[in-house]
């Protein structure tokens, strides 16, 4: 029988793989919204550099909407957050869960020295475990 890891020891990197969508620094608030639609995403990197600027999520644009912000001139800048939490591309599902609850946060940053290599999200982990738990219920 081959043996398949706890959930919680499977590292970042083997969970990820989707490319990082970027938008530029000047970009708006409306730019981030068609890039997040274009992509399929939550979430997408400001910023064109190796080191984003920030992050900004579909949360951060209902908070710009639902302030009335004008998305079209907005700078996504102005609303994204820039206190990036980051994890290594070997932290494991355990431990970017327990990063991201102690942050409040719903996306993680992962990669070396700065450069982004991917992004993990909630519902990224919630799917390692949910795996988990319905291969519980055949064993």
């Amino acid at each position: 029988m081959t043996s398949i890891p706890a959930a919680g020891s499977i590292v970042i990197a083997d969970i990820t793989g989707d490319a990082v969508v970027r938008i530029p620094t000047g970009a708006s608030v409306l730019a981030a919204a068609e890039a997040l639609v274009a992509h399929d995403v939550g979430v997408v990197v400001v910023g064109d550099e190796v080191r984003p600027v920030a992050l900004i999520s579909e949360r951060d644009i209902v908070r710009a909407v639902a302030a009335a912000r004008d998305l079209a001139t907005t700078p996504a800048t102005e609303v994204a957050s820039s206190n990036l939490v980051w994890c290594a591309p070997d932290t494991t599902v355990e431990q970017a869960a327990l990063r991201m609850a102690d942050k409040h946060i719903r996306h993680l940053l992962v990669g070396d020295e700065g450069a982004v290599s991917a992004i993990v999200s909630a519902r990224d982990l919630l799917g390692v475990y949910a795996s988990e738990a319905v291969r519980a219920d055949f064993d």
